[in-house]
Order: C-alpha cells, then sequence, then structure tokens
C-alpha cells in the first residue's frame, strides 16, 4: 500500500503541476501547446514498443515526484495563486479601459493573470522576484508619469524595501520587474585596474557593462573578487570631461573625490579644495603631486586663480610643455561662493568656468561634489559641461532624474548605505553605483584597515608648491 500511495500521490502532483502550467499559458499559445502535445502522443503510439516506454518512464516519474510527505500541491502554491491573483487585480485600474474594444480585454476585474502574466519567479524568501506582463496597446507607456505610476505600485506589491529595475518594451508591450541584489559594499580604496586617463567611479551591476576588474574586499581585504566598475574616462579624448556629484549629507560625496585624488594622483597633479572648511583633504597636504589642498575661502580662491591662469597656459601651449594631466577637485563649490561673497572675494565658481569650458584640451580635469540644498548655487559652466553625474543617498526618483538628466529605470528602496547611488555618463544609460569606501585617515572613527589602505595609496610627502593668486 505505501508503494501505491506514493505512485497516486506522484501522478496526483504531475496532474497538478500540468493544470497549473496549462492555465499559465497564454490563450494565443494554447493551441500550438495541444498540437505538439497531439503530435508527440501520435508519433509514441507508431513506435514499436512506444506506450510500454511511456508508461514506464510515467512511473519512473510518478515515483519520484510523489516521494516526500503527503499534499497534493507544492508549499506555498496556493499562496503564490493568490499574490499573482492580487498583483493583477491591483494593475486592472491602470491598464483597463472602458473604451477597450477588444472581445476579451486582458486587465477586467474577475479576470485570469495567466493571459497576462507570461513569466514569473520567486525568490527563497517566497517573494516575487521576477515578473514579465503583457499590457495593452492603448496604455500611454511613453508617458514617464503613466509608467511611474505602475512601478511604484508593483514595488509595493513586492516589497519596497528591495530594489526594481523596469524594462518596458514599448514594441511588444511587455514590462519586465527584476529584484535586483545588493550591490558589493566591502570594497575599498585600492589600485584599480584601468587603463591611460581612466578612473573608477564605484562599481555596479555585472550585467550592464562590459568589463569586470580584481578588486580585493572584505574585512580584512583577504578575498579577491571580480566586481563590474563604472569607468570614466578623461583627457583630450573624453566625451565627458568633468564631473559633478550630488549628493545627500552623510552620503559619500567627499569620500567620492578622494578616491579620485587618489586614482589621479597616479599619473597627474591634483589641486583640492575643500569648499566647507571640514578638512576632508587634509591628508593630501604636502603630498607629492598635490599642488595645494586649501580649505579657507581665500585660500581656495588663490587656488582656483591659479588653476585657471594654468589652464590658459596650457591652452596658449598647445600641447608643448603638457606633460601631466591636472585634476581640479573641489567639494562644496556652492558654500565656497557664499562665502567668499561675504568675505568680498572672487567668485570662485567663476573662476572654474574656463577650466570647465576649455580645460580639456589642456589636460585639465573638474571633479565637484554638492549637497542637494547647494544645489541651485551652481550656475555658469558646472550645469553644461559637468556632463558625468553622479548622485549619491536615499533619493527619490524625481531627484536623481534633475540631476542625472533621466529618471532611473531602478526603483530606490528608501534606504542606501554609505556611497550608494546613481551613474551617469553623458546620454548614457543610468547605472546603480557603489562608491569604494575612502573615509578620512585622520577620523579617529574611521575603520582601521580601511584608514591603512587610504594611507597607503597616499605619495610620499613632498615639497608642496601652492599656489599664488595672480600667478602661473
Amino acid at each position: 500500500m505505501t508503494a501505491a500511495r506514493v505512485v497516486f500521490r506522484g501522478f496526483a502532483r504531475l496532474a497538478g503541476g500540468a493544470r497549473r502550467r496549462w492555465g499559465r499559458l497564454p490563450g494565443e499559445r494554447r493551441l500550438p501547446a495541444a498540437a505538439g502535445v497531439a503530435a508527440a502522443a501520435l508519433l509514441v503510439a507508431v513506435v514499436p514498443f512506444g506506450p510500454a516506454v511511456c508508461v514506464g518512464v510515467l512511473l519512473v516519474a510518478a515515483v519520484w515526484a510523489g516521494r516526500g510527505e503527503e499534499g497534493p500541491e507544492p508549499v506555498g502554491e496556493p499562496d503564490v495563486e493568490a499574490r499573482l491573483a492580487m498583483v493583477y487585480e491591483a494593475l486592472v485600474p491602470f491598464f483597463a479601459s472602458a473604451a477597450d474594444p477588444s472581445p476579451e480585454p486582458l486587465y477586467v476585474y474577475g479576470g485570469a493573470w495567466e493571459r497576462c502574466f507570461t513569466s514569473v519567479a520567486f525568490g527563497g524568501d517566497g517573494r516575487l522576484a521576477r515578473l514579465r506582463l503583457r499590457y495593452p496597446a492603448f496604455f500611454p507607456d511613453g508617458d514617464e508619469e503613466c509608467r511611474g505610476r505602475v512601478e511604484r505600485l508593483l514595488a509595493g506589491k513586492a516589497g519596497r524595501e528591495r530594489e526594481f529595475r523596469f524594462r518596458w518594451d514599448e514594441e511588444r508591450g511587455e514590462l519586465e520587474m527584476v529584484v535586483l541584489g545588493p550591490l558589493p559594499t566591502g570594497i575599498g580604496a585600492q589600485r584599480f585596474v584601468t587603463g591611460p586617463g581612466e578612473v573608477v567611479l564605484g562599481f555596479t551591476d555585472p550585467d550592464v557593462v562590459d568589463r569586470t576588474v580584481p578588486v580585493l574586499a572584505g574585512p580584512d581585504y583577504a578575498a579577491r573578487v571580480n566586481a563590474a566598475p563604472v569607468v570614466w574616462r578623461t583627457g583630450v579624448r573624453a566625451a565627458h570631461a568633468h564631473l559633478l556629484a550630488v549628493a545627500l549629507p552623510g552620503a559619500g560625496a567627499t569620500s567620492l573625490l578622494r578616491s579620485l585624488a587618489l586614482q589621479a594622483l597616479d599619473e597627474g597633479d591634483v589641486l583640492l579644495v575643500d569648499g566647507c572648511g571640514a578638512g576632508g583633504f587634509g591628508c593630501f597636504a604636502g603630498r607629492a603631486g598635490v599642488v595645494a589642498a586649501e580649505s579657507s575661502p581665500g585660500g581656495a580662491v588663490a587656488a582656483l586663480e591659479w588653476a585657471a591662469r594654468e589652464t590658459e597656459r596650457r591652452l596658449l601651449a598647445g600641447g608643448d610643455g603638457v606633460v601631466r594631466p591636472l585634476w581640479i577637485v573641489v567639494d562644496r563649490p556652492g558654500l565656497l561662493r557664499h562665502l567668499a561673497r561675504v568675505e568680498g572675494l572672487r567668485d570662485p565658481l567663476a573662476l572654474l568656468d574656463v577650466p570647465l569650458r576649455f580645460g580639456r584640451a589642456g589636460r585639465v580635469t573638474v571633479a565637484l561634489a554638492e549637497q542637494f540644498e547647494g544645489l541651485a548655487a551652481l550656475g555658469g559652466a558646472v550645469p553644461v559641461c559637468a556632463r558625468a553625474r553622479v548622485v549619491l543617498g536615499a533619493v527619490s526618483g524625481e531627484q536623481a532624474g534633475a540631476v542625472l538628466g533621466v529618471a532611473p529605470r531602478v526603483m530606490p528602496s528608501g534606504w542606501a548605505p554609505p556611497g550608494r547611488g546613481f551613474a551617469r555618463l553623458g546620454t548614457g544609460p543610468v547605472l546603480r553605483l557603489q562608491v569604494p569606501a575612502t573615509p578620512d585617515p585622520g577620523d579617529a572613527a574611521t575603520d582601521e584597515m580601511l584608514r591603512r589602505a587610504v594611507l597607503a595609496l597616499l605619495p610620499q610627502r613632498a615639497g608642496a608648491v601652492a599656489p599664488r593668486g595672480g600667478g602661473d
């Protein structure tokens, strides 16, 4: 009786699985599927010993499917059906229309979700991990606001604290939602494998870039893994020669600038300006290749006056005598502009006009970081010329879109670790970004391993040549 019970239970499970697959099959695919099954049955019937072999295979499959505890349905299957039905019903107000001329509309109250959801996958936690659905042709899929409403609904039904990527296929009328895994947060400052003029902004999903680089990760930098970098190319032939990073307070913008400065020092000279006067670049002072590290409004304006004249000198030289690239790294330029105005100094952003507009020809790269509340103070050449963009922090899609030019196709989770955000180079796609941890080694609260990693990358101390206002 035990063997018979196992076989009977196995046949019941096989039949239930076949019924569920048939129910999930879209209507236009059912006839070809039925024809294929009929053709296979006919082929088995005419082959010698075909029916006997088929019965044997079914018995083996039934025994395999029937092992385990009692239960005609797989564990959690009714809950899966209920969840998908709930998602379907929630989509009806967005995808249904009283003027729909179709005799069998895709989305109606009480309808079958199997006709619309062409691919479904659940994760190990029992929650929706991937969903591909069809939508009616009359849905305005070119309208960002209409898209956003659907995306927010699906994210809420699948778990809003996670991140989702949405892909709209307007040609076929299909939408795919994929739950994204977390980006690596254990990568700190180190030497990255890059080409000349390339720097790593951070790391992203491996399926959206065409290369990986070996990095050391983990608490003690003990694990060597391959990570997908977001590579920013600078120099004379760079399409996006200057960068603007906008972040929430404490989101890691200064850490990003420190990371860029460490990489730039491998082959160039760096001028660092701390607009908020917090001393975030103090570890660079007096190092070889560091032109200056200024944190006062007066010193910052003098340094930027020198940078403007140095850019003009390089342009007049026409490439002759220009050996090393020059990087101008400015943290909080909006605040610096306000403090300079209070002290009656020249406008520091006006001094950046020449490096931003013409610096690429003289191998001058400008990297700026500002907080959202200071973004309105940036004007002139910054919005036009700083076309490599980074947004850091737990920002909304509208906030990210205002900086990047387009809203990311990823629904933010509402929480982000330090250094987490999005990047976009010019008119390219918006990429998720995790900046390598590059803290101030002088901060007592800094992790010891990260502090040592930053100190190991700093050049040896040398006699710093401070720029003088009015000189070149």
